[in-house]
């Protein structure tokens, strides 16, 4: 069949007698996988019934077919979550309906600037989102520059995300506002009834504890060291006194645990310190709420001078589990700290986050990938560089992270022979 194995992404699907509709009935028959974007969070049910009978297909929903950031946040969900896109079928259309019940020599100004805009600018819009999310994919993999205009773009990009996030309400606030206030009310109200949800906890010494961990998560994240010290607490505590509060934070998706490892050697589980770890924030703009509105628009506009250290290492981490690895970190007297240490299609893996133009400076871990018994083969360092290869080491732009993923394996069958037995 002509599309045998082919992801066909068909956008504006509305009912049966749409050409969207049309269009995803032969693409099926000659086998194509169907993804679909629909208009309207409300017609999720409609839609998904409606797409039933295309086996395996997925409908997201897009509201904004021709705003940048409402197109590359569903275009990215669509890529991360199946890969390679072989074909995209453009069929939105709209115009108001005052302008569509009037006859066309009544159309409005407006009307007609909102109908090209979105039925056919759109397209253009589509189009350069899906080449771009491509073009960093396949930089990605051969290792090649970004092209620097792009790359600084992305970059601006990138600070935006450290301070709106990826909670729903807050991109969506930041999307019809562009007002980093207005983001910062509703970023502390998700803290607020994070901190409700504590009370669960029917012992008030519990509750205590666990708003006192979540409090100091962005102080202990800027120091230098970055492991939890649980003294910030109470002077004479104990791990196991609290050891039920962390594992509720990480359970409940509030806070993401990074436990050190005593050697980056396969398992790493095996050699998992279970009271040594680092604690990051569940979302890299909660964390950042945290700070003055002040220190955020200097972060946007990439300050040298504010620490960016903890918020691209949040980010990192947050985006390792959101791809499916367990990321640890290890630390080793005379050898130094790794930032972070993954598991990736059976081999261990080293990533560095460097925030400064510095970022080819990493003495501990070189001293890493030079110790033979480890087996490090490949080592990666997120900044704001551009990509890059020296040696064992790849260098990678910190908005790349999110390509760094295990390979999928197909079925893992073992067959037992049991003759004889």
């Amino acid at each position: 069949m002509l599309l045998e194995g082919k992801k066909i992404l068909i956008m504006g699907i509305r009912n049966k007698w749409s050409i969207a509709f049309g269009i995803a009935k032969s693409a099926y028959e000659n086998g194509a996988q169907l993804l679909f974007t629909y208009m309207g969070e409300e017609n999720k049910e409609k839609i998904e019934e409606l797409v039933s009978e295309f086996k395996g297909s997925k409908a997201y929903v897009l509201n904004g077919a021709s705003e940048d950031e409402k197109v590359r946040e569903t275009f990215t969900k669509i890529k991360e979550e199946n890969g390679k896109i072989d074909g995209i079928v453009h069929a939105i259309a709209h115009a108001n309906t005052e302008d569509l019940h009037n006859d066309f020599i009544y159309t409005s100004k407006e009307g007609f600037a909102h109908a090209c805009d979105v039925s056919a600018y759109s397209f253009v819009l589509i189009a350069r989102m899906a080449k771009e999310l491509d073009m960093l994919n396949e930089k990605f993999k051969n290792a090649s520059p970004v092209d620097e205009f792009v790359h600084q773009k992305l970059l601006s990009m990138f600070f935006v995300y450290l301070i709106v996030g990826g909670m729903p309400d807050a991109v969506k606030t930041y999307i019809e506002t562009k007002d980093i206030r207005e983001v910062d009310k509703v970023q502390r109200d998700i803290t607020t009834l994070y901190k409700e949800d504590f009370s669960q906890y029917e012992i008030e010494d519990r509750k205590l504890k666990l708003k006192s961990i979540y409090d100091i998560i962005p102080a202990e994240l800027n120091k230098q060291n970055k492991k939890f010290v649980f003294t910030m607490l109470d002077k004479e505590l104990k791990f196991d006194r609290y050891e039920n509060s962390f594992l509720w934070l990480k359970d409940a998706g509030v806070a993401l645990p990074v436990y050190n490892i005593e050697a980056p050697v396969i398992p790493l589980l095996a050699s998992k310190s279970s009271n040594i770890f680092r604690l990051f924030s569940s979302d890299i703009g909660l964390l950042t709420s945290a700070y003055p509105a002040e220190t955020k628009m200097e972060l946007i506009n990439k300050n040298g001078e504010v620490n960016n250290g903890a918020h691209f290492e949040n980010a990192v981490a947050q985006q390792l589990t959101a791809n499916g690895f367990t990321p640890y970190f290890c630390k080793k007297k005379n050898i130094g700290e790794m930032d972070f240490v993954i598991e990736m299609n059976g081999k261990v893996v080293p990533i560095e986050v460097k925030s400064g133009k510095a970022y080819k400076s990493h003495k501990a871990l070189d001293n890493f990938m030079n110790i033979p018994d480890y087996h490090l083969e490949k080592a990666y360092v997120f900044s704001v560089g551009n990509v890059e290869t020296e040696g064992t080491v790849t260098y990678l732009p910190i908005y790349m992270c999110y390509l760094l993923k295990e390979q999928k394996l197909g079925q893992m069958i073992v067959e037992l022979d049991t003759t004889g037995l």
